[in-house]
């Protein structure tokens, strides 16, 4: 496991590495980092002096590869702590997500009562003025259907009303990156259309949506699907589900949650088959990630955690124990080439949440986030770059 790194206020060579970034590798190649801002890239020995200078292949073997930081637009928790719980649980899960990878991320936030997630929205833009690693929060409910409600209390799902809508984005000031809802709701249209007015991205999640429906809310400016696969119909020969739906419709990502428990392998390459290059690979994580099995809580529900798998009372799995690491690893053995699979944790979920400008690549003028993993994918190093809007 790595010590996470500022790349800020110094000079940074990292040479000798096999570099992964935006769809394809670099052999032999060496990248400078200057005040947290990536200054240029090449190959073999052409790099100039710096305060730090790292030999990947030194630091992690042979077969070093530099990636860009990992991003993960969907993820409630890591190492005891639930982001749900304010500052201090925040930071806890994301030093343990950190560590593991993923550099930058989103505060996905459980269905409560609205006057508390409110408040909660109101705490990450608070958080979000010191802690340079928060992208912003994301609103996995409480605007889902109670027949696909997964791990999220049925007694406060509601329908998307334009006013709780608007209520919920305004105690963000600015900040809610990702709102995810059921379309076929009353409302759920209209919903849709507010959050993109607010510069949000609106995702389609824990849905019995149809095709009809789909559509209409990929035409009303819908761009993610909420965790594939899962909390939504299922791929039927006649009816062809959110997934066929998502997967034909450029506009939109498609996330998923390569645990090889949401997600069989052969489904984990099918995917990335069907969406080339619209894939972004979450955690979900719940607090349990990066802890031991056991009993938690995830919003206002019991979780019970066993040999990594966590599920409520009812049976339903609620969320994962993921981290990004390990859906990389998982990703490339179910046949995805690694370069592919890098995109999916980074340029790709960057686009989705609209902070594909800066975050996602090894290019100049993008912000210094990297990861050295070994050979055999391994976190080694990770480095966190300037502030996104520096």
């Amino acid at each position: 496991m790595s010590n996470p790194e500022t790349s800020e206020q110094r000079t940074i060579v990292i040479h000798s590495a096999r570099i992964v970034s935006a769809g394809s590798a670099t052999e032999d190649g060496w990248i400078r980092f200057e005040d947290g801002v990536v200054a240029g890239r090449g190959t073999g020995a052409s790099w100039a002096p710096a305060d730090l200078v790292v030999d990947a292949t030194e630091a992690a073997g042979p077969g070093a590869t530099l990636t860009p930081g990992f991003i993960d637009i969907h993820g409630h928790g890591g190492a005891g702590a639930a982001f749900d719980d304010g500052a201090d649980a925040i930071r806890t899960a994301r030093d343990m997500h950190r560590s593991h990878g993923t550099t930058r991320a989103v505060v996905s936030l459980i269905t409560a009562p609205l006057d508390r997630l409110a408040g909660r929205v109101s705490a990450v833009a608070d958080l979000m003025r010191t802690d340079r690693d928060l992208l912003g929060s994301h609103l996995e409910g409480p605007f889902l259907d109670v027949g696909h409600k997964g791990a999220h209390d049925p007694e406060l799902l509601r329908a998307p009303a334009a006013h709780d809508v608007r209520r919920l984005l305004e105690a963000g000031r600015g900040t809610v990156r990702q709102v995810t809802l059921a379309p076929e709701l009353d409302g759920g249209l209209d919903a849709i259309r507010i959050v993109v007015e607010a510069g949000a991205a609106a995702a389609v999640g824990h849905t019995d949506a149809d095709d009809d429906t789909l559509r209409a809310a990929f035409d009303a400016g819908a761009t993610i699907l909420t965790h594939a696969f899962n909390a939504m119909r299922p791929v039927h020969h006649r009816e062809p589900g959110p997934v066929l739906t998502a997967a034909h419709d450029e506009r939109v990502t498609l996330e998923a949650i390569t645990d090889n428990i949401h997600l069989h392998p052969h489904v984990i390459k099918l995917l990335f088959d069907e969406a080339p290059g619209r894939v972004a690979l979450i955690t979900d994580a719940m607090a349990a990630a990066g802890s031991a099995d056991g009993d938690y809580l995830l919003g206002s529900l019991h979780v019970t955690v066993a040999n990594g798998i966590a599920r409520v009372d009812s049976g339903s799995i609620a969320g994962s124990t993921l981290t990004q690491d390990v859906a990389l690893r998982n990703t490339v053995a179910a046949g995805v080439p690694l370069a592919h699979a890098v995109e999916a944790l980074t340029r790709t979920p960057a686009r989705a949440i609209g902070v594909a400008e800066r975050l996602g690549a090894l290019e100049a003028g993008f912000l210094a986030d990297a990861v050295l993993l070994t050979a055999d994918l391994r976190v080694v190093r990770v480095w966190t770059g300037a502030p996104l809007d520096s």
